[in-house]
């Protein structure tokens, strides 16, 4: 009779999870796991991302930062020769000059970066209601720039070191390493931190921007088609739109910084955001000087922005069917 009342048992406790009565919860060890596996993912793509992005574009990039701390006029014909002298010069690897401090910072900064704004995706969604849905708005934009500030402020000695290599000749500084001793002994540890609030000025419209522009584009694509995921040409496609938007946005901005990075080597004393861009102005006049190399950063911009946006969506999903994979095989 026990035997038969049991069975019973099981059977009603069957019959009334088909019927959609809500399992219990997973146990708060299952979800941090979870939480943790999405982290680390996250962190993954994100430096791959960064690093495939940057290495593309590398020549490009460096170009535009020796214009940018210069008074040189420029165009597109002066990039041209500049890449080519440099290229008889030093040779082919020279363009790449300083895209080992590039790496140093730019694996951590996307990782940070990338991580950051899906932590913050979640968050905002709880705070809004929207977990597990495309966030509103001004919650996705919000997200990107907070991820953009957070990555900034932790990786931001990195980038000063990576400017001073872009602009000087190898004698004066053999390696990473050689850049911090010598700033920090002939100009002080401070030194590391100058051009720091143009920077996270300059990063909240343009992460903000990017990571806003991109998510939304996706957002209507698949409501346009129909598909969840977009292919790879059209991630690309909404990434260069992302980096066009971004970029343009923040350029002044990004100029003020590197003319204050590079300060000590230019033979410049730029002292504030406010003093720098009213000395660029009056020297090289307001599109010529807070505007000089963006022609180039329209080419450079959107080919880096769809490359890193388009190989961290690609990485996500290779991770997780790799886990899934995993999963299934246990």
């Amino acid at each position: 009779m026990d035997q038969v009342r049991m069975g019973n048992a099981v059977q009603e406790r069957q019959v009334a999870l088909t019927q959609g009565e809500v399992q219990p919860r997973p146990s708060s060890q299952s979800e941090g796991f979870k939480q943790g596996r999405s982290v680390m993912n996250s962190l993954l793509s994100g430096a791959f991302a960064g690093a495939v992005a940057k290495t593309a574009v590398a020549p490009l990039d460096r170009t535009k930062i020796i214009f940018q701390v210069s008074s040189n006029r420029f165009s597109a014909k002066e990039a041209y020769r500049l890449i080519y002298r440099t290229y008889l010069k030093d040779g082919f690897f020279s363009l790449w000059r300083g895209n080992s401090a590039t790496m140093v910072r730019v694996i951590p900064y996307a990782a940070i970066q990338f991580c950051a704004y899906e932590q913050y995706k979640r968050i905002l969604g709880q705070c809004y209601g929207f977990q597990g849905k495309a966030l509103p708005p001004v919650p996705r934009l919000l997200s990107g720039s907070l991820a953009g500030t957070t990555a900034a402020m932790l990786t931001y000695p990195l980038d000063m070191v990576r400017a001073r290599m872009a602009v000087t000749a190898k004698e004066m500084y053999s390696n990473i390493l050689h850049v911090f001793v010598r700033i920090s002994r002939e100009e002080g540890l401070k030194t590391l931190y100058r051009g720091f609030t143009p920077t996270i000025l300059g990063v909240i419209p343009y992460a903000g921007l990017s990571f806003f522009t991109y998510e939304t584009l996706k957002k209507i694509h698949a409501e346009q088609t129909g598909r969840s995921q977009p292919y790879s040409y059209e991630r690309l496609a909404f990434g260069a739109c992302a980096g066009l938007i971004g970029q343009s946005a923040s350029y002044p901005l990004d100029v003020v910084r590197r003319r204050m990075q590079t300060a000590g080597v230019t033979g410049h004393t730029y002292g504030t955001i406010v003093g720098t861009m009213r000395e660029i102005v009056v020297e090289e006049g307001v599109v010529r000087g807070l505007y000089k190399g963006l022609s180039m950063n329209w080419v450079k911009g959107p080919i880096a922005v769809g490359i890193s946006f388009t190989t961290f969506d690609l990485m996500q999903i290779l991770l997780r069917k790799f886990q899934q994979l995993g999963y299934n095989g246990r």
